[in-house]
C-alpha cells in the first residue's frame, strides 16, 4: 500500500490574519483548499492511504476532509497538542503509517508535480534496492528563498555544493531516520537529514516544474490569480 503524510501543524503566523481563524492548509486557492489539491493528486497517483498532521485549528481540517472517502483515500489523523516541528510530527504520525517507506508533502506548498514520479522510489526503497533513508524532490530557488538549501550531485543530495537548490516539501522516508525521536517529542528535520547526506543516504532529483512556497498572503493571491487567471 502506498502511503503519503501531509504536514499541516504549523500555525502560518506569515500568513496572519488569513490564519487567525482558517487553518493554513484550508485557505482556498484556484477554487480549492491547498490540501485537497494535494488529496487528489496523491489519489490520482496511486496512494491509498493519507496521514495528516494538525494542531492549530485542525478541528476544522478533520470536519472539512473528514475520513477521505471523498477523495478515494483513507485519511487517519495525527493530533499535537502544538506543533512539534516537522520531524517531530512526522516521528509522532509513525504508528499510523507502516513499516515501510512513505512520502511526505508539505501542506503549504503548491506544485503541477505528477506523485507518480515518487512511485519507482518508493518500490526501490520497500524493496531494500537502495538503502537510502530519504529521497528528496529539489526546486529552483524562488525569489524569497535564493540562496536554496542542498547540492545534487548525481541523484545524491549533498549539503554543500556550489549550485544549491530548494528543498520542495515532497521527500521519500524510511521510518529508520526517525528511530531516535520519542513520539511528541519536537525535533526539526534538516539535521536528520544533514547526517544522513554525510553518509550518502539521501538521493534526490531536481524539478523543475510550477511550484509555489505559500508562505504570505501576497503569494496566495498571486498563485490565486495565475490559476484563475
Amino acid at each position: 500500500m502506498n502511503s503519503a503524510l501531509i504536514l499541516a501543524a504549523g500555525r502560518g503566523e506569515r500568513m496572519r490574519p488569513l490564519t487567525d481563524h482558517t487553518p493554513k492548509p484550508l485557505l482556498v486557492v484556484g477554487g480549492k483548499p491547498l490540501i485537497v489539491w494535494h488529496l487528489e493528486n496523491l489519489a490520482a497517483a496511486g496512494f491509498e492511504r493519507v496521514v495528516i498532521n494538525h494542531a492549530h485549528l485542525g478541528e476544522q481540517i478533520e470536519a472539512a476532509l473528514g475520513n477521505g472517502a471523498t477523495f478515494g483515500l483513507r485519511i487517519a489523523y495525527s493530533r499535537e497538542g502544538v506543533a512539534l516541528e516537522t520531524a517531530g510530527g512526522i516521528a509522532n504520525a509513525l504508528p499510523l503509517l507502516d513499516d515501510a517507506p512513505f512520502a511526505v508533502v508539505n501542506a503549504d506548498i503548491w506544485t503541477d508535480y505528477d506523485f507518480r514520479q515518487l512511485l519507482p522510489r518508493l518500490d526501490a526503497m520497500r524493496s531494500h534496492r537502495t538503502d537510502s533513508l530519504a529521497h528528496l524532490v529539489l526546486v529552483d530557488n524562488p525569489p524569497q528563498h535564493v540562496r536554496g538549501d542542498f547540492a545534487l550531485r548525481g541523484n545524491l543530495v549533498q549539503a554543500e555544493g556550489d549550485v544549491l537548490l530548494t528543498f520542495s516539501g515532497i521527500g521519500i522516508y524510511r521510518p529508520a531516520l526517525f528511530a531516535g525521536i520519542e513520539p511528541g517529542a519536537h525535533a526539526r528535520l534538516a539535521p536528520l537529514l544533514r547526517w544522513a547526506m554525510e553518509h550518502d543516504q539521501v538521493s534526490g532529483v531536481h524539478y523543475a516544474g510550477r511550484w509555489r512556497d505559500i508562505g504570505t498572503p501576497e503569494r496566495l493571491a498571486q498563485l490565486n490569480m495565475e490559476l484563475l487567471g
